[in-house]
């Protein structure tokens, strides 16, 4: 028909119910779809009533911008619709006859469901249906009317402009809140398999992500620490952008490891390590740090353990993975597309000098009063800060 074209139609969900401030969550996730179609062809976002709207030239290939909408914290669902110019009833008729013809295989039950946004259109919803399904049934051969189990349901959204799609064609996509819509977080991030679950978990609750990695040269390759950064990348895909720093821990690492007990050498790295990462959160005017932790998983993720971390930092500590098995938190590095560079045989600094019998069950005071005896300390992180390097993406 000349009154129509082929467009993409984003929904959201949590975001729609925050009320006067609903249009700063719109306009981070917008932000978020204009990042991720920029280079991949001509296409242009609008917003529509409760709605994104992509459109693109003809020469694009509109095929392209679905996976790279899909992924975007936010967004709930992404579908290719037809758009009418002319939403009169008349030419929606005509445009469902069409659409049904090229998308419906007939014999088959099937339903309108109509959702009128604009409250100025001058028929309701239900009276709509009645109207479009009529003339349906009046002008195909092999459809019958299911409203509760219908094999073919063609959805009908009359907004400024109407638009036309079938349930089959709607592809999820992940739902929580649009990237940084929540404030910011320091992920300390390992190359291990749980700590980009945890940024991701996290980042789907609207949380912008700084990552911190930390480097012990010679004792971790550069291709540790590739494999932390293609990490981060594949973060930022989801998470619309992402700084990575990449922090010098050779020398605290061995100064740690000199004067502390061989059994808690674990606890004493990561409370440093969140000491560190603090204080980039106070650079980055982030509210929270992330770990990987999953209760009892390791010597280091006790109960005990985790509370003597904890003691380390001002900041809340979020841990998204608290109660999750390792089944569970690989099943998502699956999905999300981690789990294969997490698994590549590169030792972060994590895994060395590892004792044979770490401490299960610290007790905070004796931590600190080791810490309290290390003199230097503040700054030897100071300057690993300072020297740290710095990725964006």
């Amino acid at each position: 028909m000349e009154n129509t074209k082929e467009v993409l139609i984003i929904k959201y969900g949590e975001i729609a119910l925050r009320g006067k401030n609903r249009y700063i969550y719109e306009n981070m996730l917008l932000d978020a779809v204009r990042k991720n179609l920029a280079g991949h062809g001509d296409f242009w976002v609008h917003k529509e009533q409760g709605r994104f709207v992509v459109e693109w030239s003809h020469d694009a290939d509109f095929s392209r911008a679905i996976p790279q909408v899909t992924c975007i914290f936010g967004i709930t669902s992404v579908c290719v619709a037809v758009k009418l110019l002319d939403h009169s009833m008349e030419s929606i008729q005509a445009a469902a006859l069409e659409y049904t013809q090229a998308h419906c295989v007939r014999p088959a039950t099937f339903r309108v469901a109509t959702k009128r946004a604009n409250k100025q259109y001058p028929m309701r919803s239900d009276e709509a249906s009645g109207k479009i399904g009529e003339y349906l049934l009046n002008n195909l051969d092999g459809l019958k009317v299911n409203l509760t189990a219908p094999q073919f349901t063609l959805k009908i959204e009359i907004r400024n402009f109407a638009y036309i799609y079938s349930a089959d064609v709607e592809v999820k996509g992940p739902g929580g809140l649009p990237p940084g819509s929540a404030g910011k977080g320091v992920l300390l991030l390992s190359g291990g398999i749980d700590s980009p679950v945890a940024g991701y978990l996290a980042a789907k609750r609207g949380i912008g992500i700084t990552a911190v990695y930390f480097h012990s040269p010679p004792y971790t390759s550069e291709r540790a620490k590739e494999k932390v950064v293609d990490l981060a990348k594949r973060l930022a895909h989801f998470s619309g952008k992402l700084r990575l720093l990449v922090v010098p821990f050779t020398d605290i690492q061995l100064k740690l490891v000199d004067r502390t007990p061989p059994e808690k050498i674990t606890i004493m790295l990561k409370r440093t390590m969140l000491k560190i990462a603090e204080k980039v959160a106070e650079k980055e005017k982030a509210l929270a740090l992330i770990t990987g932790d999953s209760v009892g998983q390791v010597a280091s993720q006790t109960l005990h353990s985790l509370h003597a971390m904890t003691g380390a930092a001002d900041l809340p500590i979020l841990r998204p993975l608290a109660c999750f098995d390792k089944h569970e938190i690989v099943t998502i590095a699956q999905k999300i597309e981690t789990f294969d560079i997490s698994i590549r045989p590169y030792d972060d600094c994590c895994t060395l000098f590892l004792p044979k019998h770490p401490e299960t069950k610290p007790k905070l005071s004796i931590i600190q009063s080791i810490e309290g005896s290390i003199d230097g300390m503040d700054e030897l992180i100071e300057r690993a800060i300072t020297n740290a390097e710095i990725i964006n993406f």
